[in-house]
This record gives C-alpha cells, structure tokens and sequence, in this order.
C-alpha cells in the first residue's frame, strides 16, 4: 500500500492552497473562535459544537476559491481536525490565563496550557 501525505492531507496541486485555508484562514477562525468561547467561560464541548460549522466553511472555501470537492468525507475530516486542533489550543491558552489571574489566590500558571492548584502552605 503506498500513503502519500499530501493527497491524504489536501486535494489541490499546491500545499500552499492547503496551508492558506486550511491552516491560516481555518486554523486562525478556529483558534479565535476557541478564545471567545473560553472568555465567555462555556463549556468546552461548544468548541468541538463549533468547529463542526467551522470545517464546513474551510470546506466550501477550497470548493469556492479552487475548485476543490464540496462534499468529500475525507477532506472534511481533515478540515475538522486543524479546527479542533488549533480551537482547542486558543481555548486552552485562554482559560489557563483566566484560571491564573481570576483566582489567582488558588491558581498558579505552570505552562502557556495549564494551572496547578497554589500551596496554601506556602502563602
């Protein structure tokens, strides 16, 4: 069985097609999509709720702008995959910035994604 990255990552003759919509255009929506939901603090499933309608107008736009396929299965779930990525990542780097300066009397940053609980030891 021979794989070939670019055809299972994108249908077009350029990867700079792929990486225009599917990573700055869709990943840049995606990621500024999953830091207004966490500043709104919703849940993290309304991020997966909304990438779902975020992958089908990355999907359209390979189909309005460069004839890619409209409905393909395949290409949608790759579309769907860099949204969640890069939604979940501005969600991630957005509510840990909350956690650490909202209550930050119980919280501490430990990393651009996460928090730890403080030591009440130690203050």
């Amino acid at each position: 069985m021979d794989f070939n990255l670019p055809q299972f990552l994108f249908e077009e003759d350029s990867f700079g097609v792929f990486l225009l919509i599917t990573v700055a255009l869709g990943g840049g929506a995606a990621y500024l999509a999953g830091r207004a939901i966490a500043a709104t603090w919703r849940p993290w499933w309304h991020v997966a709720f909304y990438m779902l309608i975020l992958a089908l107008t990355v999907r359209f736009m390979h189909f309005a702008l460069f004839g890619g396929t409209l409905v393909s299965p395949h290409y949608y779930a790759v579309d769907l995959a860099f949204c969640l990525l890069f939604g979940f990542l501005g969600f991630r780097v957005t509510r840990a910035g909350q956690m650490s300066t909202q209550y930050r009397w119980l919280y501490r940053r430990t990393g651009p994604l996460k928090w730890t609980p403080r030591d009440p030891a130690k203050t």
